[in-house]
């Protein structure tokens, strides 16, 4: 009997990419996405609040590359992936970090602006003018990645 290794999201997007290159100019970008279960409250009257999960989301080659130039902070993403579990040692102990390893993602959502501290209004407008709507995003798979 085969089995079956795959994760869906759809999240907020919590942090811009971290894009580190390898040696051999291999792309990998990390980021974190957010799941959010609503709140309620029960027959009793007692309220059960939101409860949030944050997800290690890791990205390669072509789709991390991608995800540098059009993943930003606030985005809503629809992420479809596998587990993957690294184990290593530090200090003497045994760390061991479960993580997303992405194959498909497309934006559903994307904040109106994508103002840094560090810009003034002038350089905003000519930044989120230039980059293209959620809808003409390109999709990145896994085939397209090899």
């Amino acid at each position: 009997m085969s089995s079956v290794n795959k994760v869906i999201l759809v999240g907020n997007v919590g942090s811009d990419p971290e894009v580190r290159y390898l040696e051999r100019g291999t792309a990998i970008a990390n980021f974190n996405l957010a799941t959010t279960e609503r709140g309620y409250t029960m027959q009793n009257g007692n309220q059960v609040p939101d409860r949030t999960e944050w997800h290690p989301i890791v990205l390669w080659r072509n789709l991390a590359e991608w995800a540098e130039k059009y993943v930003r902070k606030g985005m809503k993403l629809y992420v479809e992936g596998k587990l993957q579990t690294r184990t290593w040692e530090k200090d003497g102990q045994v760390r061991r970090k479960t993580e997303i390893i992405a194959e498909n993602i497309q934006v559903l959502y994307r904040p109106a602006d994508y103002r840094s501290p560090q810009q003034n209004e002038e350089q905003v407008t000519e930044q989120t003018t230039s980059l293209p709507e959620a809808t003409n995003i390109p999709t990145l798979e896994i085939e397209d990645i090899f």
